[in-house]
C-alpha cells in the first residue's frame, strides 16, 4: 500500500504522522475493549439524551414536512454498506446533487467562503442549520453505534460516490469501523481538506488504543464548541 503522505498540512505533525507499519498496540486488535466501551457508553448516552432526542425529533417535524430521521447509506468496515441515522436538516426529498459538488470541491482543496462546508445552502432548513452547527443532527448515530454498524470513535462514514475521489491510502481507513467522532472532528472539522481529513484517520487505524479513544471523547464536546484542538 502506498504510504500515507508525512505531513496533513499542519494537522498533523511529522513525528505523528502516520508512516510504515502499523503500531504495535494497532496490530494487537481492538476486540477485548472496543466494542464493550462502544455498547456502555451509547447505552448511558442515548438514555441520558432521551429528553433532548425527544425535544429535536419534536422540533424537526415542527419545522418543515417530512421524517423526523434522515438515512443515508454510507460505508462501514471493509466497505460493507449500511444505514447511517441522523436528524432530517434539508427539507425532504432534496436532491443530492449539491453534495456531489460539495464533495469534489472538498477533494480538490476548494474551500467555501466560511470553510470546506457551508450553512449557506437552500435545501437545509431553519431548525437543520442549528442542528448542523451543534452537530445534534448527528445524535442518532447512538443507534448505529449500539446496532455494531458504528463505533464511537473512527474514520468519518464514507459516501459510495466519494471513493472516486480516493488515493489509493486513503482506503487504509476503511480497515475499522466508521465513528461519530474521530481526529478530525477534534483537529478543525469543516476547515480540514479531505486529504488532511485522510491522513488524520489513516494514522487513527494505525494508532488506535483504548487511550486515545478516551481522549478523543473527551475533546469532542470542546471542538463541537468552537475550540478545536491538536492531538500529537
Amino acid at each position: 500500500m502506498e504510504a500515507c503522505p508525512p505531513d496533513a498540512q499542519g494537522v498533523v505533525d511529522s513525528a505523528a504522522a502516520p508512516t510504515g507499519e502499523p503500531s504495535a498496540a494497532s496490530r494487537l486488535g481492538d476486540g477485548t475493549w472496543k466494542r464493550p466501551l462502544d455498547v456502555l457508553i451509547a447505552t448511558a448516552a442515548t438514555i441520558g439524551l432521551s429528553p433532548l432526542i425527544a425535544v429535536v425529533a419534536i422540533l424537526v417535524r415542527i419545522d418543515s414536512r417530512g421524517p423526523v430521521f434522515f438515512r443515508q447509506e454510507r460505508l462501514g468496515r471493509d466497505g460493507k454498506p449500511f444505514r447511517m441515522w441522523k436528524f432530517r436538516s434539508m427539507y425532504h426529498n432534496s436532491e443530492d446533487g449539491r453534495h456531489r459538488d460539495a464533495a469534489t470541491a472538498w477533494f480538490a482543496a476548494q474551500p467555501a467562503a466560511n470553510g470546506y462546508k457551508s450553512l449557506a445552502d437552500p435545501r437545509i432548513t431553519r431548525v437543520g442549520r442549528f442542528l448542523r452547527r451543534t452537530s445534534l443532527d448527528e445524535i442518532p448515530q447512538l443507534f448505529n453505534v449500539l446496532n455494531g454498524d458504528m463505533s464511537l470513535v473512527g474514520p468519518r462514514p464514507a459516501i459510495a460516490y466519494e471513493l472516486s475521489h480516493y488515493q489509493p491510502w486513503y482506503f487504509e481507513r476503511q480497515h475499522v469501523k466508521p465513528g461519530m467522532t474521530g481526529l478530525w472532528q477534534v483537529s478543525g472539522r469543516d476547515t480540514v481538506s479531505a486529504q488532511d481529513m485522510m491522513a488524520l484517520d489513516v494514522r487513527y487505524v494505525r494508532e488506535r488504543t483504548l487511550w486515545l479513544d478516551v481522549r478523543i471523547l473527551f475533546l469532542t464536546i470542546p471542538a463541537l464548541l468552537g475550540r478545536y484542538s491538536v492531538l500529537s
